[in-house]
């Protein structure tokens, strides 16, 4: 079982972060070369949050001849935001950012009017629940797609990007994964080496996402009078797992992503896992803290260790244990340690900005880029192990690619009645 496609046969970072990666780039002057007018790219954004917001300013960044058109959020203010802050940034090329109030749309359906805009590729950077919804869209659109991760928040989502990125195969669409680490050069090398065999046959893995707590819920009294059901957890995202995937396919799916890359990208064979909620979670659903044990087909497992708790050890790393050497990867260090040692130095293009270099280059020449396959399956995986989490049980490969779980809810409207799902109970939550 070597991929999704063989299986299915395909039928914080925030604005400030994004800023200064941009000021980095201005080390690397060859890639901002200047570009003819007929090579622009008009791209929108959906999803004005901190990681929209960046991702643009990433794509601004990196392409001097992108230009954004258009944005929409569900909240006004969320795009108001956005735009302002995009503008005055970029105050000394004002037709870098050109979304006057005609192009800045609101509400529930505000990525179908940035779709029917006049625009070449768009940032897809809602809370993921939204991701297989607005992502099949784009590809009925015609358009580029720059997607964040996780590509859903359960399996049959899952199996909905999957299709639509066949599609956009068909008609030649470039799709990019958010899952940055991909397009760091130091980590391409190390997991190049790692695949060349540079630390032996690889025996086993540890990977860590262990921080302090995300977007915490606010308690419910603060909620004021009039606001609806969909609001409430629109406005606190990532307490609901309908519309974050949980901590750990939302943040932690990151690590995940490393383990299948070190794996030379075969899905696990099986995994269990354990977790819950240490801490308060007035009104949400969500866990704090996972861990997952992954085992493969060749008797290899991978424990996947995350947690969201303030005041604790923190560790965001990737240690992998081949027959003869250690490969290490953190924040600020990529190395192998054995027979054959290695440590990543020099400078390069920051890995938010090289996804985006990545995206714009495929477009220019024609020669379209596609994520899906690798990206889908590693948010499967991240949404199994959730749910081994969650239901305290084994749950298999096999199971995900059968999984009816799809906990996004049906017709949604803003005044709608929707209650929240009961957190889950390992030993009494179903799998399904």
């Amino acid at each position: 079982m070597n991929s999704i496609q063989s299986q299915l046969d395909l039928t914080r970072r925030n604005f400030l972060r994004a800023s200064s990666l941009a000021a980095g780039a201005m080390a690397f002057p060859s890639i901002l070369h200047a570009q003819n007018k007929k090579d622009r790219i008009r791209i929108g954004l959906v999803g004005c949050g901190g990681r929209g917001t960046g991702a643009a300013n990433d794509a601004l960044t990196v392409d001097p001849n992108v230009q954004l058109v258009a944005v929409g959020d569900v909240f006004g203010e969320k795009v108001e935001t956005a735009v302002s802050g995009l503008t005055a940034k970029y105050a000394g090329t004002p037709e870098r950012v050109d979304v006057p109030k005609e192009r800045q749309f609101t509400g529930l359906d505000a990525y179908k009017q940035v779709l029917a805009s006049d625009i070449d590729c768009v940032l897809l950077a809602t809370p993921p629940g939204f991701r297989p919804l607005h992502f099949a869209a784009a590809v009925e659109a015609g358009k580029h797609i720059f997607c964040e991760k996780p590509m859903a928040t359960d399996a049959v989502g899952v199996r909905a990007v999957i299709e639509a990125a066949r599609r956009a195969k068909e008609k030649k669409l470039s799709v990019t994964a958010g899952f940055c680490w991909r397009f760091d050069a130091a980590r391409r090398d190390l997991f190049g080496r790692i695949h060349s065999g540079a630390i032996g046959e690889v025996r086993g893995l540890y990977h860590t996402y262990l921080g302090g707590s995300v977007k915490p819920m606010p308690a419910l009294e603060t909620r004021k009078e009039g606001v609806t059901d969909l609001e409430w957890q629109l406005r606190n995202w990532y307490n609901f797992t309908w519309l974050s995937g949980d901590g750990f396919v939302e943040q932690a799916v990151h690590s995940v992503d490393k383990m299948l890359w070190a794996m030379e990208d075969k899905p696990p064979l099986r995994c269990t896992a354990t977790g819950g909620r240490q801490n308060p979670n007035p009104g949400g659903n969500t866990f704090d803290h996972i861990e997952v044990n992954f085992e493969w087909a060749n008797g290899v497992r991978g424990v996947m260790a995350q947690r969201q708790i303030s005041g604790c050890f923190n560790d965001n790393s990737d240690y992998i244990t081949g027959a003869t050497g250690i490969a290490t990867s953190k924040w600020s260090l990529a190395q192998i340690t054995g027979p054959n040692p290695w440590k990543a130095e020099g400078k390069h293009l920051g890995m938010y900005l090289q996804e985006h270099k990545d995206l714009y280059d495929s477009i220019r020449s024609g020669a379209a880029m596609n994520d899906g396959e690798w990206m889908c399956q590693s948010t499967l995986a991240g949404i199994m192990g959730r749910m081994a989490a969650y239901t305290g049980l084994e749950v298999t490969w096999e199971h995900m690619l059968k999984s009816q779980e799809n906990i996004f809810p049906q017709n949604l409207k803003w005044d709608m009645e929707l209650p929240v799902a009961a957190m889950a109970s390992p030993g009494r939550t179903k799998l399904i």
